[in-house]
């Protein structure tokens, strides 16, 4: 049974633009995800260890969005929405296709949008955002650089089927992923893959990462973005407790590797961000794909 719930508001502002995923607006349909991927960082939320168990849609989200954008579109206060920092094609959307509502009303106030989905539900979409690609009004500063009015990108922490469904345990496989952004691309989209969170000594290794930029350019992707893991909080439902489960069950010999990386802070240091960075823009010069959007 789904939790049906009333929520205030829909479009998230932010104060200035995401410089990675290019947008100034994001949009969330459900609360909770059923991948329940291991490291998402809602872990230790209100949503619990199990984000399928306490996922919510939002009914009233379209009809908020009809206001919200209505008086953005009056301002000419357009800019990139992004689908979504949570899921926004998990399995309930075939039934209660609020996001394809969404995309509708997006479509009508003529704002351009960036899909970012592990889901193949996507491709049910593509009729719309067609239309939205082809009409939307892009910020006057992205106009010369994007030219575009959608994105579409996917997320894969590893190419390694085995290890995704350790960390990413009701997401489909990333080959499958692949194949779903592949399609878009074929029919005429901008395409990406985020490998994001590349998981410390699982798979961020050198030889690793030129594997992932490789299929990238293979699946004829326009562009990558590659980041570090980032683990929150000390509670039971924390992202970065569980993790450290998953460790102990899967890899207990990298706990102390993984202690010394993280130590006390949330995320690896600044040499290990930058050693990722500078090799993945390496190995997109060597395979002649765009690191970033622009």
């Amino acid at each position: 049974m789904i939790n049906e719930i009333q929520t205030k508001t829909i479009l998230n502002k932010h104060k200035k633009r995401d410089s990675w995923f290019l947008n100034d607006y994001s949009i969330n349909p459900y609360q909770g995800c059923s991948f329940n991927c291991i490291y998402c960082y809602t872990r230790g939320s209100k949503y619990g260890i199990n984000l399928a168990k306490t996922l919510s849609a939002k009914m009233n989200a379209p009809e908020l969005l009809e206001r919200q954008l209505s008086r953005r579109a009056a301002k000419e206060e357009y800019g990139i929405i992004l689908f979504a920092s949570q899921e926004a094609y998990i399995p309930i959307e075939k039934k209660c296709r609020i996001t394809r509502r969404l995309l509708e009303i997006i479509l009508k106030y003529r704002f351009p949008v960036h899909i970012l989905t592990k889901s193949t539900l996507v491709l049910r979409d593509l009729d719309i955002l067609k239309e939205i690609d082809r009409i939307a009004v892009l910020p006057s500063d992205l106009k010369p650089k994007l030219k575009r009015g959608v994105i579409i990108s996917t997320s894969i922490s590893t190419l390694d089927e085995k290890l995704s469904r350790i960390f990413e345990p009701a997401a489909p496989p990333p080959e499958e992923r692949l194949k779903t952004v592949k399609r878009c691309k074929k029919n005429g989209f901008l395409t990406g893959v985020n490998f994001i969170p590349v998981l410390p000594y699982l798979s961020d290794s050198n030889i690793q990462l030129e594997e992932m930029i490789k299929t990238a350019r293979d699946y004829e992707m326009d562009f990558v973005l590659v980041g570090g893991l980032t683990l929150f909080g000390k509670g039971p439902t924390d992202c970065k407790t569980l993790y450290y489960k998953a460790l102990e069950k899967h890899f207990p010999g990298l706990i102390p590797r993984y202690k010394s990386l993280f130590r006390i802070f949330f995320a690896p240091p600044k040499e290990y961000q930058n050693r990722l960075m500078k090799k993945t823009k390496e190995l997109c010069k060597i395979y002649k794909i765009s690191y970033g959007i622009i």
